[in-house]
């Protein structure tokens, strides 16, 4: 006989470990991430081309595209590779781009599920558009589905496209001129406007990020002011214990 305390209702099972589902995602935030996937596979068949008209072989861009997964630190490591540079300084500067990602695992932790397997996994999924999709929903199933289904289907659309990009190789031509540059910052500052618009401490921590990035931007290579941005949020988190901030307080 059934306790009359199980339930097999899927959202008590999806908040409790289980699968996620579309349904669980507010009411917009499917139609942003499908936004999402059409950016990110321009970018990933511009990654494709570049790496294999730059000389390198074609399993290359498509094993770093699975095992690295990260934009940025592939792109900077094809340009070190295809422009003279050694394996290991390509290998160490993509590792100083990607190092970001362990602030955005704090973010996501609660969101990757509660086994080991789940964890491994999605630490591997977890890039900028990830957490921005993360931290800007309401609650702990919504920012599961999130996680989960923009995770997955990035994952998915980046690797197919890296791949039909570096078999196009240098057919497409100058791949500049798409205006990515701008188009992937504007996406990942509207998902994250929420939590800016609600949040005290994620705008003071923002905007000291912002002007430390900015005044290092001409100093320092790219991805560096980035790194740098995070002490933003050192500073803010420092000051929480001695100044806490009251409910209904006004400065």
């Amino acid at each position: 006989m059934r306790s009359s305390d199980r339930t097999d209702d899927p959202v008590e099972r999806t908040s409790s470990g289980g699968l996620v589902r579309f349904s669980e995602l507010p009411p917009g935030v499917l139609r942003d991430i499908a936004l999402v996937l059409v950016a990110d596979a321009v970018v990933g068949v511009s990654f494709g081309a570049i790496s294999v008209a730059g000389g390198l072989p074609l399993w290359v861009p498509i094993a770093m595209s699975l095992l690295v997964y990260a934009g940025s630190a592939q792109f900077s490591a094809v340009a070190l590779l295809t422009g003279g540079g050694g394996p290991v300084a390509a290998a160490a500067t993509g590792l100083l781009l990607n190092s970001r990602t362990a602030a955005f695992s704090l973010a996501v932790a609660d969101s990757l599920g509660r086994t080991w397997p789940a964890r491994l996994v999605g630490a591997h999924l977890i890039t900028d558009e990830t957490a921005a999709f993360v931290i800007a929903q309401p609650d702990a199933r919504s920012r599961k589905a999130a996680f989960w289904i923009s995770g997955i289907g990035l994952f998915a659309v980046w690797n197919v496209s890296v791949c039909a990009g570096a078999l196009a190789g240098s057919a497409l031509g100058d791949t500049g001129r798409f205006g990515l540059d701008a188009a992937f910052p504007a996406v990942l500052l509207a998902l994250v406007l929420p939590a800016l618009r609600d949040d005290g401490n994620a705008r003071r921590a923002g905007a000291l990020g912002a002007v430390i990035a900015l005044a290092a931007t001409p100093v320092l290579p790219a991805g560096a002011p980035v790194l740098l941005a995070l002490a933003g949020l050192v500073a803010i988190r420092r000051k929480s214990p001695d100044h806490p901030e009251r409910p209904g307080s006004s400065s």
